[in-house]
């Protein structure tokens, strides 16, 4: 690729801020209009303890690619907001385990569809298969530059994501 580096408006980083801008815009814009007072690191961090019950505030950093003591603080604040329940591990007292309250439930359940319904405007200008293939592309390249990043996206033990729920005990 053959870049002129003074045409930042053909530059990927300068055009990911942008896109990253505009998505943060529109997701606050979406809560707004909801009532809500959530970021989007807040909401990921709230999808990820949901699919994780009782995770521990270390892997909800690796599956959101935040780093610890920042998403300490963002915890912090779903405590504050009584959305998230947080306490010490019986496995290592070091660790804090931290799960879903009813009310951050319940606020996720709410917000979901709102979510769902506010991704396609983050693409706006491209057909439903071009943004299918634009986030295709944008999971094969953020998973290849993984390592480079200061917060690396990490799995969970046995390979479970944030987009993996935990298998389920039988019944």
């Amino acid at each position: 690729m053959d870049i002129d580096p003074l045409d930042i408006h053909a530059l990927p980083g300068h055009l990911i801020r942008r896109l990253h801008q505009i998505s943060v815009a529109q997701f606050m814009e979406c809560m707004a209009a909801h009532g809500v007072d959530l970021t989007p690191v807040q909401f990921s961090a709230l999808a990820a303890i949901h699919r994780h019950p009782g995770i521990d505030q270390a892997s909800v950093a690796g599956l959101i690619a935040y780093d610890r003591a920042t998403l300490g603080k963002v915890v912090d604040r779903l405590v504050e907001k009584d959305l998230v329940a947080r306490k010490v591990s019986s496995a290592d007292r070091r660790a804090r385990e931290v799960s879903l309250t009813r009310a951050g439930s319940g606020l996720l359940k709410r917000i979901l569809p709102h979510v769902r319904a506010a991704q396609p405007g983050i693409l706006t200008g491209l057909s439903e298969a071009e943004q299918e293939t634009f986030v295709a592309l944008l999971q094969k390249a953020t998973l290849a530059a993984n390592e480079l990043s200061r917060a690396p996206q990490r799995d969970l033990p046995g390979g479970r994501s944030a987009g993996k729920p935990a298998p389920q005990a039988a019944e």
